[in-house]
């Protein structure tokens, strides 16, 4: 069962949360769906009065997708990708180029659809080159998600919108649109700024669909710089891309790539969702996992906290790893 993606109006009832023990020092501890281990009274030995009120329990948020999804002539990997991702559950992302090969209403209904269309309620997309690919400047996949395409955001046909995981926020999450100007002054780039510094939350996700930093064959996409600046100048954790249809992932690092554990964003290239697979052609700096296999990014989003897992269609993890907030 998917969890309703939640904005800043909607209850949090909506989600599905997931009870875990809180854990220290990057130890995952309990296990399933729910796991609550015993808790010790908070009175020292021998106090013979009761213990204090018992904590509420973490809570933690499931982000999963991919980028580069669908292709009609081509469709079972997508397929197959869609399976994983109504078998894990939670709120699903999409990276863009959802629809091949220029994101029309026809490839929306016979090709997204049968492979990723039973999360559709509880998708928050992102669009990609494909998507404007013949001058639709995305019509049809505004008319395919809807109000999820953009409600956080200033509105149909800009793509780039907002939305919190929790009551009160735990993760600011925002969408943006790298098909539009990315320029600071752009009107993207003046939202982008003025969304940053409304939130209020100490963990902030950001993704769109061409990645800054890649070892595959599209390479770096500079134009998208600014995004970073800014991201980074507000003590942004993760952004998460697609276009080169490969799975990386990155250390923390500075918008200039420089290694930054302190301070850094963690990216991921998903662009592993169906579509045929790219190769790596160099090693980039700060690159800590390559795999060319198609799948689907788990993250466990947690108060301080994230965990990753790229999954892979036919079993197998093929990366995980564990980050801490800014």
């Amino acid at each position: 069962m998917f969890a309703e993606p939640m904005r800043r109006t909607v209850p949090r009832t909506l989600l599905t949360v997931v009870a875990v023990v809180a854990c220290l020092g990057g130890v995952r501890c309990g296990g399933g769906n729910s796991a609550t281990g015993p808790t010790p009274p908070n009175n020292p030995p021998g106090d013979p009065s009761p213990p204090g009120p018992t904590p509420p329990p973490a809570t933690t948020f499931t982000f999963v997708g991919a980028g580069d999804i669908a292709v009609c002539d081509a469709l079972d990997p997508a397929r197959q990708t869609g399976q994983l991702v109504q078998s894990i559950g939670g709120t699903v992302f999409t990276l863009g180029d959802n629809a091949y090969f220029s994101g029309t209403a026809k490839e929306y209904r016979e090709c997204y659809d049968p492979a990723w269309g039973r999360a559709k309620s509880f998708t928050r997309p992102v669009a990609g080159n494909h998507e404007y690919d013949g001058g639709s400047a995305g019509v049809p996949y505004f008319d395919y998600f809807g109000g999820n395409a953009f409600s956080g955001g200033p509105g149909p046909g800009a793509g780039y919108y907002s939305f919190d995981f929790g009551t009160p926020p735990v993760w600011h999450v925002i969408a943006l649109n790298s098909n539009l100007a990315t320029s600071d002054s752009s009107a993207q780039g003046v939202w982008l700024r003025n969304d940053l510094a409304a939130n209020r939350t100490k963990c902030t996700l950001a993704y769109w669909h061409h990645p800054l930093f890649t070892s595959a064959q599209n390479g770096p996409q500079t134009f998208t710089r600014p995004f970073w600046v800014q991201l980074y100048n507000a003590g942004a954790e993760i952004v998460l891309g697609g276009h080169d249809h490969t799975y990386e992932s990155f250390a923390p690092q500075d918008p200039d790539g420089r290694p930054d554990p302190a301070r850094g964003i963690r990216e991921f290239v998903v662009g592993t969702g169906g579509a045929p697979l790219y190769q790596f052609v160099t090693q980039a700096r700060n690159s800590l996992r390559q795999v060319r296999a198609f799948g689907v990014l788990k993250l466990t989003l947690s108060a301080e906290t994230y965990e990753w897992q790229f999954l892979q269609v036919g079993g197998g993890v093929g990366d995980s790893g564990f980050g801490q907030c800014h």
